[in-house]
């Protein structure tokens, strides 16, 4: 009897309770998910959305227009004028404005040059900044700046989807770390169990002590209690990773009991982050995302300085219009009519125009400084967290011997409980550090994904594909 009860206990300790049916969704499948549905890489959609707009808008500072204005006064049954003048302009890129004209003036008192013929009188002209306003304006830089902040917004746009990748793949990392430990528990409670029966069967033969069974009686609630605790931080971490589940229509979803993680994400989170090439070699930092941000506000820094220096220049426009009665005869535009001027400004002082190019210098010199400072860090950054990888990648290792080592002096423990020759308390000391070892295991493994994904987020690579499978949760 005794032999029997020590051959269960020996070849019989290690093995699982089957499990229930049960359904794994990869790390890549998850965030595929979050990548298309959570509301905030939406709203991240809505910053490039806004500088799209902005774009259109900065167009339409070039779109021609129709200027009309009607003016006419009536008082004691007298018309004293009656005046329409119409304005068609076109607006070009340097500053030049090409524009026609009607004028039809009457009345009793109008202004003797307000005088035209009967018919109206026609115009076509144009109007030249020669000084302030020709290479560079208003409206030529803010459609500059506008395009630069499209770019921008693709850059940042990247950078918040990044985030909220990186956030839900530690999400991930803590759910799958919380389903190792409950299953590394749940294994050491059917070990627990067996041994206890075992050990009761023995004490009821006659052939083992009632303290024995107290101590596997201790074993096994200790091992009931450790499985509670995991099936507890199991469930939190099931519903913190719901957070980041979406389907269309803005639609929450739920985790289902019977969805697990990857226990082999390992192995494959450098495929699913596209990281492990760049582990060894992360290349040029000119396309990171923030540092292409910074250099597109950069820029757009520059154009704004060129337009304060040109507001340095004095503002000098002038204006040639011909003039004619048959505007459906071209000859009859010439030069013995027309309509000219130039209309000249300047400030004495320039303490304006001086005080805004000084602001925008120190503008620029201010993101040139965090451009210099951002990619310093990005480098000591990424550099850093490779070193931390390729260590914890050896710690890894090292821990899983470990485990193996822990594992197969249990085993010779059980043997030698078998020949008689040690005792329950060795057996669940040596599990003890079995366990112990395990779940340091498991927390080093997750310290590595973790560490993964941080290489993942300094790099910012949320633009590369991931696999986009999906099915039911």
């Amino acid at each position: 009897m005794k032999s029997l009860i020590f051959y269960i206990l020996v070849f019989i300790s290690g093995s699982l309770v089957a499990q229930e049916s049960s359904s794994v969704i990869t790390l890549s499948e998850y965030l595929s998910y979050v990548k298309k549905y959570h509301p905030i890489v939406k709203q991240a959609n809505l910053v490039l959305n806004e500088s799209e707009a902005k774009l259109l808008k900065s167009r339409g500072a070039f779109d021609p227009k129709l200027e009309v204005d009607y003016n006419r006064k009536t008082f004691k049954s007298k018309e004293y004028f009656d005046k329409l003048n119409a304005t068609f302009k076109i607006p070009t890129w340097y500053g030049i404005e090409f524009k026609a004209s009607f004028e039809e003036n009457e009345g009793l008192f109008l202004n003797p040059e307000a005088n035209v013929p009967n018919e109206g009188l026609y115009s076509a002209g144009v109007s030249i900044p020669v000084a302030r306003g020709l290479l560079i304006n208003s409206r030529m830089a803010v459609l500059k700046q506008s395009k630069l902040f499209l770019k921008q917004a693709k850059a940042n746009r990247q950078l918040l989807i990044n985030n909220i990748l990186y956030e839900a793949t530690l999400t991930y990392f803590k759910w799958l770390q919380s389903y190792n430990e409950k299953q590394a528990y749940k294994e050491f409670l059917t070990n627990a169990d067996i041994r206890f029966n075992g050990i009761k069967k023995s004490f009821e033969a006659g052939e083992a002590p009632a303290i024995d069974t107290l101590e596997a009686k201790i074993a096994l609630n200790n091992r009931k209690l450790n499985l509670e605790k995991a099936r507890i931080k199991l469930i939190k971490s099931a519903l913190e990773l719901s957070n980041y589940l979406w389907l269309n229509e803005d639609t929450p979803i739920e985790i289902k009991d019977n969805i697990i993680p990857d226990t082999n994400t390992l192995e494959t989170i450098g495929n699913t982050l596209n990281v492990s090439d760049v582990i060894i070699d992360y290349g040029d930092l000119n396309n990171h995302p923030k540092l292409k941000s910074l250099n597109y506000k950069l820029k757009g820094l520059n154009i704004e300085k060129r337009l304060k220096y040109n507001n340095l220049l004095p503002k000098i426009d002038l204006q040639y219009n011909f003039l004619s009665q048959t505007p459906e005869l071209l000859r009859s535009f010439s030069t013995s009519a027309y309509k000219s001027g130039v209309n000249i400004s300047f400030p004495l002082f320039l303490r304006k125009e001086r005080g805004d190019l000084k602001l925008t210098k120190l503008k620029v010199q201010d993101v040139q400084f965090e451009l210099k400072t951002t990619e310093i860090t990005l480098k000591n950054k990424i550099e850093a967290i490779k070193q931390e990888i390729l260590s914890l990648q050896q710690q890894n290792k090292l821990t899983s011997e470990i485990v193996e080592d822990y594992k197969t002096m249990l085993r010779a423990e059980e043997r030698k409980l078998f020949l008689g020759e040690s005792s329950l308390f060795l057996i669940n000391s040596r599990e003890s550090k079995l366990i112990d070892s395990k779940l340091k295991a498991i927390t080093l493994e997750n310290n590595l994904l973790n560490t993964t994904a941080s290489f993942f987020n300094i790099l910012a690579l949320s633009d590369d594909p991931i696999v986009n499978e999906k099915r039911t949760i």
